[in-house]
Parts: structure tokens; sequence; C-alpha cells
């Protein structure tokens, strides 16, 4: 590579045989945190690829690497192309000279021009092979733009068009990386058509074009509806890229629906017109008296001053302001996954624009799932009114739910009605109403009035009620949970003003999510436990019933039954066959710490700051010897069920791995055989080799599809190998 100056730095290539693979490091859900191996280094994913006209650089590309540490840009392979001068030096000396930029150059085929400007002049392998030759990182196949205004037939058959054009396409590239864009126009199903079609090829990214025209109509919803259309039939090993958008807006729920790449030259356009792009919206330079965020563009300059510059010093200053707003909201991004609170931030920006509003609403609103929200939303039942439900086709929901990891460490912070809606929330729910069985007939008891800790208000009574027949709850802003379970996240641990622990009950909403449970017609009586003074004697009152002495080893033994059945996915009775004969050690504030079996083996830890449990090698092989069902062929990534009591899921290594997973080492993607369909992402699952022999347990990090599919990275991170 030959520098413009003479300077040869830069980052260095991958390894040959990473070239093109993609890596989850971290999710949140679908949101993910990736690594992208190129020829010119490890593209770190979510981010921004700024766009860069090569004829007019308002920043200069090497300065986005130097102050910005901007990691990628994708510029125009046609526009090359078609300027003599800019083509000639390109193929002489390559675009990375052209342009001064050291790291990942993707480029474009000329396929938005068409659309701009009506038609383009080069052919499909032609444009393929110019950007082969002038080594670009990353190529773009020539598809057939789809507009908005199009007809069902003629998107129809620029999807088929395009899906016809790839074959070549990728032949020409070779082993140049190559993006395969998901067209569709506002069909769908023409989205999900082309995504499964594009998908089953060999590119290396999946672009979603034809977009422009939608977000500049501020149509978020129908973004939204292309989104999910085209990410639910994608491969998940390939990386997706939002063609043209750059709007620092739309990234928390682009990102959070699982969207890795963005471009755009909104931070230049939007400059040259005295416009301020914000994570909230747009501002005009013209309306405004003081920064609304001060960055290092504008840090010793006010917005008078800016106005009175010559317009093109004012583009230049405004353009990086923009593109350091951008930068900035992409990196609050990361960290959202990295905290696991994504799906919080898109629900603060849905509120901060209407139109980003409506599509947020449309993507939470599910007539299915109506009678599982224990309050009334106002806001959702208004927006099926006017119709912005998802139909048959959109049933994806579940597809954003089913990557969701179990909620662990930290609290909830409350965010009015849409916390009912965060999708880890929903997989939280969806896990305790499908494998929760009650094992009693009576009445149902419902505390309510006081947020948790609720065994240091209540834990004594219920030790006096526990050996009953009543079957208790515990009244959250999230619902009902069962007294077993009642320390467990995110039932536990929401942070929120004190009237949501005030309610009364909602009897109508109760018997609703009792249902789910499946109790059915028995009394429910619900007390009232913001007041502590006498109120043993209240309760006993209340129940009909004499105190009773103490009985903490039935409730213990019940907690970890509960524990057993919701969160390692254990049969009931086998749950209870288990801990018949267990002993448990205390903490000093009366909590198990370990459960140990008649041999005295340690089995299970209860995690106290969450409610989880975890399991040790004694008790994973108790587990692995309770298992009723084969051992899974292959990978069915389709289905979707719980499948409750079918044990922890299994995850089949091949042999090479076996030796290093039993000492310990992760189990890497690339090394799997075959696992269960229930598996979910940060779940406790059992590795076992081809036999089905026990190999190790540990947590798994990704899907069944994720399993599939990827050939590099951390598949389940090991907690204990079985020697």
């Amino acid at each position: 590579m030959k520098w413009q100056d003479g300077r040869r730095d830069g980052p260095a290539k991958c390894r040959e045989k990473d070239l093109g693979r993609f890596e989850i490091y971290g999710r949140d859900g679908q949101a993910r945190l990736g690594k992208l191996h190129t020829a010119h280094g490890v593209l770190e994913t979510p981010c921004l690829l700024p766009v860069i006209n090569p004829n007019i650089r308002t920043i200069e590309p090497r300065e986005m690497w130097d102050k910005y540490g901007i990691q990628a840009l994708i510029t125009n392979s046609y526009v090359i192309w078609k300027h003599e001068n800019l083509k000639e030096e390109a193929l002489k000396e390559g675009v990375h000279s052209l342009i001064d930029f050291p790291g990942v150059i993707m480029t474009d085929s000329g396929t938005f021009q068409s659309y701009v400007y009506g038609d383009v002049e080069v052919g499909v392998e032609e444009i393929v092979q110019f950007q082969k030759d002038i080594g670009v990182d990353i190529a773009t196949m020539l598809d057939i733009f789809t507009r908005p205004d199009m007809t069902f037939a003629q998107v129809e058959k620029a999807v088929d068009e395009t899906i016809r054009r790839s074959d070549i396409s990728i032949k020409t590239a070779n082993e140049t990386m190559l993006n395969g864009p998901i067209q569709g126009g506002l069909f769908p199903e023409l989205r999900s058509k082309s995504a499964r079609g594009m998908g089953a090829l060999d590119f290396s990214i999946h672009p979603i074009g034809g977009i422009v025209p939608i977000m500049e109509q501020q149509k978020y919803r129908d973004l939204a509806k292309i989104m999910l259309a085209c990410k639910s039939n994608l491969p998940p090993n390939k990386p997706v890229h939002m063609f043209g958008c750059g709007h620092p807006m739309l990234f928390p729920m682009l990102v959070a629906m699982g969207a890795d790449l963005f471009d755009s030259a909104a931070y230049v356009l939007f400059a040259r017109d005295g416009r301020l792009l914000m994570p909230w919206g747009t501002e005009k330079i013209s309306n405004i008296e003081e920064w609304p965020i001060i960055m290092p563009a504008i840090a010793n300059i006010t917005p008078a001053e800016v106005r009175a510059m010559k317009k093109q010093e004012r583009t230049v200053i405004l353009s990086k302001y923009n593109l350091e707003i951008t930068l900035q909201e992409m990196s609050r991004c990361r960290q959202a996954i990295r905290d696991g609170t994504i799906w919080r931030l898109a629900e603060r920006r849905s509120h901060q624009h209407p139109a980003l509003r409506e599509a947020f609403l449309w993507l939470v609103t599910n007539p299915a799932r109506s009678s599982m929200e224990p309050i009334i939303m106002d806001e959702v039942s208004a927006a099926k009114e006017i119709g912005t439900e998802r139909g048959k086709w959109e049933e994806n929901w579940d597809w954003l739910v089913n990557a969701q990891t179990t909620p662990r460490n930290g609290s909830e912070s409350w965010g009015g009605q849409d916390t009912h809606h965060r999708p880890h929330i929903e997989m939280a729910r969806k896990r305790l109403f499908s494998r929760w069985k009650s094992r009693k007939s009576g009445d149902v008891v419902i505390f309510h009035g006081a947020s948790a800790p609720w065994r240091e208000r209540i834990g004594e009574l219920v030790d006096r009620i526990w050996s009953t027949d009543f079957e208790l709850f515990v009244q959250t802003p999230l619902g009902l949970v069962p007294w077993g379970l009642e320390d467990l996240n995110p039932w536990a641990h929401i942070e929120g003003p004190d009237w949501l622990w005030k309610r009364k009950p909602n009897f109508a909403a109760i018997q609703r999510e009792l249902g789910m449970f499946g109790i059915h017609n028995r009394r429910i009586i619900p007390v009232d436990i913001s007041d502590t003074e006498e109120l043993h004697s209240r309760v006993f009152k209340q129940l009909g019933i004499e105190p009773k002495e103490r009985t903490p080893i039935e409730k213990l033994q019940a907690q970890v039954v509960d524990k057993l059945c919701v969160l390692c996915n254990v049969d009931q009775d086998d749950a209870i066959g288990i801990c018949e004969d267990a002993t448990f050690v205390m903490s000093r504030t009366g909590r198990i710490r370990n459960v140990i079996d008649a041999s005295e083996s340690h089995l299970f830890s209860p995690r106290l700051a969450e409610g989880g449990i975890s399991l040790t090698v004694d008790g994973a092989r108790v587990l692995h010897a309770l298992r009723k069902v084969p051992a899974p062929i292959g990978f069915n990534s389709a289905d979707k069920s719980l499948y409750p009591g079918n044990g922890p899921a299994w995850v089949i290594i091949d042999d090479d791995a076996e030796p290093f997973v039993r000492e310990g080492r992760n189990v890497m993607h690339g090394f799997i055989l075959a696992c269960d369909s229930w598996i979910r992402p940060d779940e406790s699952v059992l590795i076992v080799n081809s036999s089905g022999e026990l190999v190790a347990i540990g947590r798994s990090q990704a899907t069944s599809g994720e399993m599939e599919s990827f050939t590099k990275g951390i598949a389940v991170k090991v907690r204990e190998g079985c020697p």
C-alpha cells in the first residue's frame, strides 16, 4: 500500500482464514457487539460509516481516522468509475490511497444514483470487478432500488432481478467481501422473500436498501416493519447494514432490532442546510442561541458566531458537530448493549419524536399479549384502534423476544407502561408462565401494597402459613410472582415510585394472569401488607386459620423446586425428588447459599443478588441423568418453544473440542454438532459429547440459529469442566 505522502501506517490485516467472518462478543437481546474481520482491520460493530464524496471532502477522511477514530467509511465506486481522473488514480494506487484512509473502505455500486437520476451506465459484472480492482474491502453488487411508490408487481420484479444478478456478482467478487442488499419496497412479504433469497447466497454483509425515501418522509413505522421482516429472515452470522441511515435518533431502535452497520452523508447534507443532528431530532442553527449539546467542534464558539460565518466555513464546522453528535449516540448504543439497557434507550428516544413513537408502538403492540398486561395500556389500545397493530405475517415479535437473556444483576428501572414491552421482561414472563406449576389446590392469596424484599416484611408470616393449602403470590408492577420466586429478577428488583406498589388489586387482571399460570376458578384473597402493625393476627383472621408453628424447611424446599423448574427447566416431580432429601447451607440473613444432597455433594447455589440459581458439576450430573428426551440432532432454529420440563438445553460438541472443554475452555462456534431448540442466551446449559456424556457446564451465549451458522466467537462460556 502506498500513501500519497509516503506513509504506510494503518490497521493490521486480519488473519487470512478469518477474512469476511463476523463474530459476536456481547449482546442485549438482538442487539449485538460484533467484530467484522476485513483486509484493513477488525471492524467493531455497531458502527457508523460516514459517506465520503471523492470529489467533495468536507471533512478529510484522514482526519476521521486520526481525530475521531473512525474505523470504516463508505464511498461511491460509481462516482469514481465515472470520473476519469479518479478512476485512473484509483486503479493505479488503490482506493485507500485515493482518499487517504488506512481503515476499512466500503463502496456503493451506483444503485442509489439510479434512484436519484433514473439510470446508471455501468454493468453488473463491470462495477463489481472495478471495486475489486481498486482494492475496496467491501464491495456492493448493483441491485435494483425499490421506491415506496412502486406497485407490488414492480417491486417483486426488482427483487427477483436482484437475486438473479447475485450469482455473477459473487463469482466476480471472488475473495472480495461483497454486500448483498435486501430490497422489497413497502411490501413486507417481498422484504421477507428478498431476505430469504439473498440470505441463502454467499454474501458477507446484508444491507437493507431502499429506505432513504422512507426516512426522508419520516415513515418510521414502515422502517420498523421493513427491519423486522428482513432481519428475522436473514442468517444471524451476517452483519446487517442500514443503507443510508445516519440520523442518530434512529440508532437505538434499529440497534435494538439487530442492526450492525449504518452509513450516511446526513452529517454533511444537514450541515449545508444549517441543521443540527440531535438524538431527539433535528434543530436549525437559525433558531438556537445556545448549543443543545456541547461538542469539541463548537466548544469555543457560539451559534451566533457560526451563523455569521461564510457558508463553506459554516458547513465544515457544523459537519464536524453533526459527526461528533452521531458518533456519540453510536457510542451510547454500544454502552447500552454492554449495560443491558438498549431497549430502555429505544424507549426514551421514542418519546422524543411522534413518528418514532408510532413506530415503537407498532413494535410493542400485540393483541395476543393483551391478556398478560397487569395494567390497562391506554396508549397501546389507542394504537390498535388506528390500525398500528401487526398483521399475521408480522408475528415476528417472538423473534425479538426469543433471543433475550435471562434477567440477572441490576435493578429494572420503571419506564411507565413501556416497561411491560421490554423483550427481556416478555421472555422472563413467558418462561415463568410456561414452566411454573401450582402444587396446591386451595384459595389464592395475593400479597400487595409493599415493595421487595418481601421476605423481610412477611417472611415469618409465610413460614406460618406455608403448610396450608393456600397458593401464595406477590403482586408486583410486572404482574404476579409465586412466593417461591419472591426474590427473582426482574419482579423483585424494580426501581419506581411508591404508588406502583400501593395500587389496589385489579381482580379482572389477576384472574387473567392466574389463568396464564393454569389456575382457574379459585377464590382470590388480597392481603394488604403495606402496614405491618398486627399484620400476623389480621392475616390469620382474614384467612380464617389458626396460627401454626414455623415450617421453614418446607418453604426452602419449595423455593429450590420453583427455581429449578423455571430457571433450569427441570420437571416439577424431578425437582421435588431432588429436594426431598436435600439439606441447605444458610446465610446469616436466612437465605439459602448451597443445596447439598444425601451424599453430601454440593448440587446448586442460589444467587443472592438476583434470585437465580447456579449449577455445580455434581448438580449438572443429576440433571443430566434425569433427561427423558433423545439427544438433539442438528439445529432446529425455527422452533421457538420452551419445552417445559425437558431440562437444561444440551450442546453437543465435536471430538476435537472435547478435551479442551473438559479442562474448562470455552466452547467456540464451529465446534458444535447440535443443540436443543429451547436454548437461550445466558441460560445454564449442559455440554455433552457425541455419545451424550457430560463434558462441562456453562452459560450459552447464542441462540440455536447462531450456533448453527457462526464459525467464530464464543458459543458457550464454560463454568466448569467434567474431568
